[in-house]
C-alpha cells in the first residue's frame, strides 16, 4: 500500500516544498492515489477533477521555483461539499443540488487559491450540514478511519476523514453546532470553530445563518493556524465578517506561555452521560497543563440545561427559512408534475432527506403564528442568558476544557432510528456557537483504541491565543501524532 501523507504535519509538508526536498505536483499525485485506494472504505469524497489539481500544483511550483513562500503555498487541501469551487459540483450532500456546478468561489476557497493552496477533492457531508454523525449523505455514510464499523462524526464528515485518512494534510469544513468538532474529536484531527464573522460565508450554502462557520481542520494547531492565516480578513461580501486581532502571528504559530493560564472546568459539561473514560482523558489534558503553570478552577454555567432545546428551536427555524430556496425552479434536481405546487412538493419530497424534513418542519412549527412567541422567541431570551453565562466565566478563567462528545464514536446506525439520542450528542459542542464563541477539538487520547477530544473555548475574538494553547500543549503530548493503525497494513475493502 501507498504511504499515506497523513502520517506528515502540515508543518512539516511545508518545510519540504519551502526547501525543494518536495513538490506540490508529486504530493498532489500521492493525495490522488491515497484517495483512490482508501475511498472505497471510507466515502468520504464526492467530486475531485485530478487534471485541474496537478495544473494547479504546476502553478504553486512555479510560484515555489520563483522564491516565493507562503503559508499555504503548494498544500492539498479538502474542501467540504457545501463550499462553491469554480467548476465543480455542490452537492451539499443531498439529492435536490445533484448536479448543480458552482459558478463562482466563496471567499475562504478563493483567499486559499490566492494563497497557492491546491484542491484536490470536494468532501462528503451530512446533507445541508444537518446531522452529528456523517449518516445522512444522499451519497451514503462515511466510515470512521479508526473503525470502518463506527461513524465518524458529522456534519464535516468527509472533510475530518480526509485528513484523518491522507488525502490531505489540510481541509474545510463548517460548523453550526458543532460539525467539525464532534468528526475531529471522533477522527483524531484538530479542528476550529472560530468567533463567529472570522471567516466569510459568502459562497456556503446556509442552513443556519445566526449559527453557520467555517471551520478549518489539520493534524496540529500550527496546520489550522496555517489555513486560518490566508482566509481571515474582513470581506465585503459578508456583512457578518469581522478582521481577527492578532492574525499576522498565526502563519508561524508560538506556543502560548503556559504559566498563569487560568483553564476553568465547568461542572454541568461533567455530569450524568459522560463516558467515565472520556472524563478522564480531559482531565488528564487538563493536568498536563497545570503541570506547566497553569492554575485549574471550577466554574458553572447554569443555562447548559437549557442548551440543546435553544440550539434546536433556533437552528431548525433558521433551516425552515433557508431552506425554501429549494424546489426545483431554478437550479438543481426537479421532479415534473401537472401543476406548480405539484412540482415543488414532489421535488422537496424526493429531493430531501428525513433529517432535513424533519427540521424543515421543527422549524416551520416554530415559527408558526401561536407558537413564534412561545417557542423562537423564548430560545432568543435563552441564547442570551447562555451568553451571559460564558462572559461571566471569562472573567475567572482564560479558557474552558470540556469534552467534545460524551462518548466515544458509536457504531453505524446506532442513533438514526432516534432523532433525540443523536441531538443529545451535540450537548457538549452547541452552548459556543449560541454565545459566538471560539472553540476547538483538539485530539486528548484514546479510549479502547478510539480517539477521545478535548474541546477548548476562549472569549470572543481569542482565536489565536486559543490555537497558541493547543500548539503549547501539542509540544507536551503525541495523541496528535498518532494515525490509524490499518492505513499502514491496508484497508478491508469488503467490510
Amino acid at each position: 500500500m501507498a504511504a499515506t501523507i497523513g502520517i506528515s504535519s502540515l508543518e512539516d509538508i511545508r518545510e519540504g516544498l519551502s526547501s525543494g526536498d518536495l513538490s506540490s505536483q508529486s504530493l498532489v499525485r500521492v493525495c490522488l492515489e491515497n484517495l483512490q485506494l482508501l475511498e472505497p472504505s471510507f466515502n468520504a469524497i464526492t467530486s475531485t477533477d485530478p487534471g485541474r489539481c496537478l495544473n494547479l500544483a504546476k502553478a504553486a511550483d512555479a510560484r515555489l521555483q520563483q522564491g516565493e513562500r507562503g503559508p499555504m503555498l503548494g498544500i492539498p487541501i479538502v474542501l467540504k461539499d457545501n463550499l462553491h469551487w469554480t467548476g465543480l459540483p455542490v452537492s451539499n450532500g443531498s439529492k435536490i443540488t445533484a448536479g448543480y456546478v458552482a459558478h463562482y468561489d466563496a471567499t475562504v476557497v478563493q483567499r486559499l487559491l490566492e494563497a497557492g493552496a491546491v484542491p484536490i477533492a470536494k468532501a462528503n457531508m451530512d446533507e445541508f450540514a444537518m446531522g452529528s454523525s456523517g449518516e445522512y449523505s444522499a451519497f451514503g455514510p462515511t466510515r470512521n478511519p479508526w473503525d470502518l464499523s463506527r461513524v465518524p462524526g458529522g456534519s464535516s464528515s468527509g472533510s475530518i476523514v480526509s485528513v484523518a485518512a491522507g488525502y490531505a494534510p489540510f481541509a474545510l469544513g463548517s460548523d453550526t453546532g458543532g460539525s467539525v468538532r464532534l468528526p475531529a474529536g471522533f477522527c483524531n484531527v484538530t479542528a476550529l470553530r472560530p468567533t463567529y464573522g472570522v471567516l466569510s460565508r459568502y459562497g456556503v450554502t446556509a442552513m443556519a445563518s445566526s449559527l453557520d462557520q467555517v471551520g478549518p481542520a489539520a493534524r496540529t494547531a500550527a496546520g489550522v493556524a496555517a489555513g486560518l492565516s490566508v482566509m481571515t480578513g474582513r470581506d465585503p461580501k459578508d456583512s457578518t465578517s469581522v478582521d481577527l486581532p492578532r492574525a499576522e502571528q498565526l502563519a508561524n504559530l508560538k506556543p502560548a506561555l503556559l504559566k498563569g493560564l487560568r483553564v476553568g472546568l465547568p461542572m454541568e459539561y461533567f455530569g450524568g452521560g459522560l463516558d467515565p473514560a472520556v472524563r478522564g482523558i480531559v482531565e488528564r489534558a487538563v493536568r498536563t497543563l497545570e503541570q506547566e503553570g497553569a492554575s485549574v478552577l471550577e466554574i458553572s454555567l447554569p443555562h447548559t440545561s437549557y442548551a440543546i432545546d435553544t440550539y434546536y428551536l433556533i437552528c431548525t427555524s433558521e433551516v425552515s427559512s433557508n431552506m425554501s430556496r429549494f424546489d426545483g425552479v431554478r437550479y438543481g434536481a426537479r421532479q415534473s408534475a401537472d401543476t406548480l405546487d405539484g412540482m415543488l412538493s414532489g421535488t422537496r419530497e424526493q429531493g430531501f432527506g428525513a433529517e432535513v424534513k424533519r427540521r424543515i418542519l421543527l422549524g416551520a412549527f416554530c415559527l408558526s403564528k401561536g407558537y413564534y412567541d412561545a417557542l423562537y422567541l423564548k430560545a432568543l431570551k435563552a441564547r442570551t442568558l447562555i451568553t451571559k453565562d460564558f462572559t461571566d466565566a471569562f472573567e475567572k478563567v482564560d479558557v474552558i476544557a470540556t469534552p467534545v462528545s460524551p462518548n466515544v464514536a458509536f457504531p453505524i446506525g446506532d442513533k438514526t432510528l432516534d432523532p433525540m439520542a443523536m441531538y443529545l450528542a451535540d450537548a457538549y459542542t452547541v452552548t459556543t456557537p449560541l454565545a459566538a464563541l471560539p472553540c476547538l477539538s483538539m485530539p486528548g487520547g484514546f479510549s479502547n483504541g478510539l480517539p477521545v477530544g478535548v474541546q477548548l473555548i476562549g472569549p470572543s475574538l481569542s482565536d489565536v491565543h486559543l490555537l497558541e494553547v493547543v500548539h503549547a500543549f501539542q509540544q507536551l503530548t503525541d495523541h496528535h501524532l498518532q494515525t490509524p493503525p490499518h492505513l499502514n497494513r491496508g484497508v478491508n475493502h469488503g467490510h
